[in-house]
């Protein structure tokens, strides 16, 4: 629990707050926070920004894993209930017909000397029918809350460090999904749409990007070796202290005019080809 008002006080937000609420003081915070906006001269204030930063993005990860892990079953658990007050009653009721309709029958002169039939009301079959009744149906279809298709957009990628290495993501539509350390390592994600996507430490090594789109994408100290991002749109990305040796951006849009729109602090450029074809020393 202390860990968990810990995140909230990180965040700069009181406990209990909406996802939506996180996810906005995340974006206020990752502004005022980053290393960019800090004198290249600073050193000292830019490791401390960005160690600032890195606690943000935890915070952030950790709230957004804990909010989307009890949605569901507190919504299926609800969907169940308001079907069995009704049910109880139905067969109270159902009982207590009957036993009001049993001594009247035991006036009758041919069954005043069989005493069992008296107590008739207590026979186990009378409830045991009423509880046949037709019983409300399972709200089956009101569970699938997401989509297999990684092309949908009510896709939600499987469950943090699950294994997604490999597979086909090609223009898929993952915009503000949360892909934060997943391993997906050879992935083909061509052509798919990641823009605010959340992917802090996420594997991606030998992964296909081309054609992506990574506007304003998060990929804070992401494994990127030897990905291919050629022709991929990287404006308003964030790759501070990504892992890009031996990748791929070709073609990559990085700048506007003159002007450096892509975040690179700390990123290990060693022997990938940039944009305009130069390999990084």
């Amino acid at each position: 629990m202390r860990e968990l008002e810990r995140y909230y006080r990180v965040l700069e937000l009181e406990p209990g707050a909406t996802l939506e609420e996180v996810n906005q003081a995340y974006k206020d915070l990752a502004f005022i926070w980053h290393p960019d906006r800090i004198p290249l001269d600073n050193q000292r204030l830019r490791e401390k920004a960005l160690k600032k930063l890195q606690e943000i993005n935890e915070a952030r990860e950790q709230l957004r894993s804990l909010k989307t892990k009890h949605q569901i079953p507190r919504h299926s658990h609800q969907s169940r209930q308001p079907h069995q007050p009704h049910q109880s009653h139905q067969s109270h009721q159902s009982h207590q017909s009957h036993q009001s309709h049993q001594p009247h029958q035991s006036h009758q002169p041919h069954q005043s000397h069989q005493p069992h039939q008296s107590h008739q009301p207590h026979q186990p079959h009378q409830p045991h029918q009423s509880d046949q009744s037709p019983s409300p149906k399972k709200p089956q279809t009101r569970t699938t809350y997401t989509s297999t298709n990684p092309q949908s957009p009510n896709y939600e990628p499987p469950k943090q460090n699950s294994d997604l290495s490999g597979q086909d993501f090609s223009n898929a539509n993952l915009s503000n999904k949360d892909l934060s350390s997943r391993n997906m390592s050879y992935a083909n994600l061509s052509g798919a749409n990641l823009s605010d996507t959340f992917m802090h430490k996420v594997i991606l090594r030998g992964a296909d990007l081309s054609e992506a789109n990574l506007f304003r994408a998060n990929l804070l100290l992401a494994d990127l070796r030897e990905a291919n991002l050629r022709n991929a749109n990287l404006i308003g990305a964030d790759l501070s202290g990504a892992d890009l040796r031996g990748a791929d951006l070709t073609g990559a849009r990085v700048r506007s005019g003159d002007r450096l729109l892509v975040k690179l602090i700390g990123a290990n450029l060693s022997g990938a080809i940039m944009p305009d074809g130069n390999v990084h020393d």
